[in-house]
């Protein structure tokens, strides 16, 4: 799934639970390395970080938990990009095996 700039990159100054599928318990994983804004959040690649996540801070991360980074960073709902995300964190990732969500 190619990023794009989108409507989730158009302002500036905003907390990370202004992005779509960010909420409490994400922001919190995501302060844990080190992203602290919506602006240091949209300057990372969303699979990069979904990976140090799951390395960093919590392994068992499923394909809905990738989705929302990617649909944070695209502006989208997360069950819209559930499928294509997994596909290309697998690309990415080929030794991954997904567990349930």
């Amino acid at each position: 799934m190619r990023i794009t700039k989108g409507p989730a990159q158009a302002k500036v100054g905003r907390s990370l639970r202004s992005l779509p599928n960010i909420g409490t318990v994400t922001e919190k994983k995501l302060k844990q390395i080190g992203i602290r804004s919506a602006e240091d959040f949209l300057q990372r690649d969303p699979y990069d970080v979904f990976a140090e996540l799951r390395l960093k801070v919590d392994p068992t991360l499923c394909r809905c938990a990738l989705a929302g980074i990617v649909g944070a960073k695209l502006g989208l709902p997360w069950h819209q990009v559930t499928k294509a995300s997994a596909r290309e964190y697998e690309k990415r990732h080929p030794e991954h095996v997904w567990g349930p969500c």
